[in-house]
């Protein structure tokens, strides 16, 4: 599967904002966009503010790049999301915010078995997780609610899973997932409400963008 592989801190320079793309590296001072929070290239440091000059083709291109490099996703694939979303009832942005929620590797992520969606893509692509009963290391798998998902008996030997076991600090998992830590495993309870989706993503910007 293509997948971007370039430095990953340019992305959130690029978007003026922390994108959260490695994890616990973006709380820290090692955070570029704590050292050069200016969009990266030649001109970069020299191109001036962004508010009140952009046009609303320049905002809407802007929220779209910035929900694919949210959720590691890219074009061809969200776009296909988008045209998923509208077949849907109901508001083709929140749709879409909905899709991207249910990839198994978001999923995975915010049932905190994982510091990024990086990682937990990863994790996923490696085999380390049962969805349902079944092996799947496919990281684009949407889920439904009611799905299971569970770290592979021969991986929970492994070092990683071990320590995230013993973690005595793990990040609260949202209220639409539930985790069993000490089994390493956890259930989609229902589809998040727009207020569970974090991410500052404008998902009217986007449905214009591919509304044009």
């Amino acid at each position: 599967m293509a997948r971007y592989t370039g430095p990953v801190c340019k992305l959130c320079r690029r978007e003026g904002e922390k994108l959260f793309l490695k994890g616990e590296r973006c709380f820290t001072p090692k955070c570029p966009m704590e050292r050069r929070a200016y969009p990266p290239g030649e001109h970069g440091r020299y191109s001036g503010g962004r508010a009140g000059r952009q046009s609303d083709y320049s905002r809407q291109l802007r929220a779209k790049q910035k929900g694919k490099r949210i959720y590691g996703v890219l074009e061809r694939q969200f776009r296909r999301y988008f045209s998923d979303a509208r077949k849907r009832p109901g508001l083709t942005g929140f749709n879409l915010l909905q899709i991207l929620e249910s990839r198994l590797d978001n999923v995975v992520y915010r049932m905190g078995f994982a510091d990024s969606r990086s990682q937990a893509r990863q994790l996923v692509n490696h085999g380390h997780f049962k969805l349902n009963g079944r092996r799947n290391d496919i990281a684009s798998t949407i889920l439904k609610p009611g799905d299971q998902i569970s770290v592979r008996e021969n991986s929970k030997h492994n070092e990683y899973f071990k320590t995230l076991r013993a973690a005595e600090e793990v990040r609260t998992p949202p209220a639409w997932v539930e985790v069993d830590l000490n089994n390493l495993s956890g259930r989609m309870i229902r589809l998040p409400e727009r207020a569970e989706i974090d991410g500052n993503l404008n998902e009217q910007l986007i449905v214009e963008y591919y509304s044009r």
